[in-house]
């Protein structure tokens, strides 16, 4: 017998109805590609689109069918945004990495077992990849990010993950749990992670950790481009870049009293002196 509360299921469905809608923006989603990615039956996706309608948080283009975010879910977010957002604060350091590498340069956020992107700046180098965008979200331990924030939350959090997360059936071996676990301790080692092509091949990337306040990996700055541009030489460069950025950015959080509950300090690899974690789960 489930002892959920009464309305969980609903409000888990809705959350990832509006979780598909959230990552195909801004050209919207159809009912059918929203019902195959929350993986729920097609009529109730449709039944679950249409009440969010009408309470504001979608929009319906009639024209071409797609579903889309609706503005209670702006005025939502700009409300949260005073407590959640960082963007503000980490918009120099992503602009300053996309101008010294000519790459394109990224904030993420982890929410939950995901990243999900919330800025993106080229850099002036005319190739670029399109493998990471705003809203764009991967498994924790995918991409550059993911692999960053992963390496760095505690270990039994990192084992717990990787037990309960199968990630080869959509993102190939690369990703299996040892594959993860070899990952994890090369980003420990150099303190920023490195991402050889494994979502698309010839894409490179690498990322570097943003702790908040209590010592969570909370976020990451990551870097993105082509194979040829991401050479051994060059990657510590890039690399050493990486966390100096995530470095300032982090003790910019810590100084920040709206973001700031507490700070003790401890050593992190290519960090110095950060805050300590609490040792929240990966599932918190």
């Amino acid at each position: 017998m489930s002892t959920s509360p009464a309305g969980a299921q609903v409000v888990g469905r809705l959350a990832a109805v509006l979780r598909t809608v959230s990552t195909s923006m801004p050209q919207g989603i159809t009912t059918t590609e929203a019902a195959r990615q929350a993986g729920l039956p097609r009529p109730t996706v449709h039944r679950l689109l249409t009440a969010l309608v009408a309470e504001g948080f979608c929009d319906h283009d009639n024209a071409t069918g797609h579903w889309l975010l609706g503005p209670e879910l702006y005025l939502m977010g700009a409300v949260a945004a005073e407590r959640y957002d960082i963007s503000e604060l980490a918009r120099v350091h992503v602009a300053a990495l996309a101008e010294a590498t000519g790459e394109s340069a990224f904030l993420s956020a982890r929410r939950g077992d995901e990243t999900v992107c919330l800025l993106r700046q080229d850099g002036a180098f005319p190739i670029r990849s399109f493998v990471l965008y705003e809203g764009r979200r991967f498994p924790l331990g995918v991409a550059s990010a993911g692999i960053a924030i992963l390496a760095f939350l505690p270990e039994d959090s990192v084992e717990k993950y990787l037990q309960t997360h199968d990630l080869v059936p959509e993102y190939g071996q690369a990703h299996s749990a040892p594959a993860l676990r070899e990952k994890v301790a090369e980003t420990r080692m150099l303190g920023y992670s490195v991402n050889p092509g494994l979502i698309v091949e010839g894409s490179w990337g690498m990322g570097a950790a943003v702790f908040d306040a209590t010592g969570q990996p909370a976020w990451a700055l990551s870097l993105t481009g082509i194979q040829s541009r991401f050479e051994e030489a060059r990657r510590k460069e890039l690399g050493q870049m990486l966390l100096h950025h995530a470095h300032e950015l982090s003790t910019q959080l810590r100084r920040s009293p709206e973001r700031s509950p507490g700070n003790r300090a401890i050593s992190f690899a290519g960090f110095g002196r950060l805050p300590v974690g609490s040792g929240e789960s990966v599932h918190g």
